[in-house]
């Protein structure tokens, strides 16, 4: 078994399909309209396999997002290297994305940053 995609509801769907796409070089599909209810969407899809699916409609709750809730709490990605993982978080920073941790080490063997993304939403790299 493997997991399909994962989804994400956003305010800004073009917004967000650029950041996936600047940072994580993801590449979406044509994007999907239905008319009736005013819901769309992208499947953004990663080097790797992965499917990330965005998705946006009229009169959606945007609530804050507190780091610590019940819920998905984050989307990791996997960079390869260290180099990479300080490389991006550079990045990330300089473009004005919070840093929550790292670059670093922790506790259990993995060397990841985490910042606060698109619309609030924590990514963490990975090596």
């Amino acid at each position: 078994m493997e997991i399909e995609h994962v989804a994400m509801y956003v305010t800004d769907l073009e917004r967000t399909k650029a950041f996936f796409g600047k940072y994580f070089g993801a590449v979406a599909n044509g994007g999907y309209y239905n008319p009736v209810t005013g819901f769309r969407s992208y499947f953004l899809s990663f080097d790797s396999g992965a499917r990330l699916e965005i998705m946006c409609r009229p009169g959606m709750e945007d609530s804050k997002k507190s780091p610590v809730r019940t819920g998905y709490a984050h989307i990791a990605f996997r960079m390869g290297s260290r180099a990479a993982v300080d490389n991006l978080t550079d990045v990330l920073k300089a473009d004005g994305y919070p840093v929550v941790s790292g670059p670093r080490t922790t506790g259990d063997g993995y060397y990841e940053s985490c910042i606060v993304g698109i619309e609030g939403n924590q990514i963490e790299i990975t090596e």
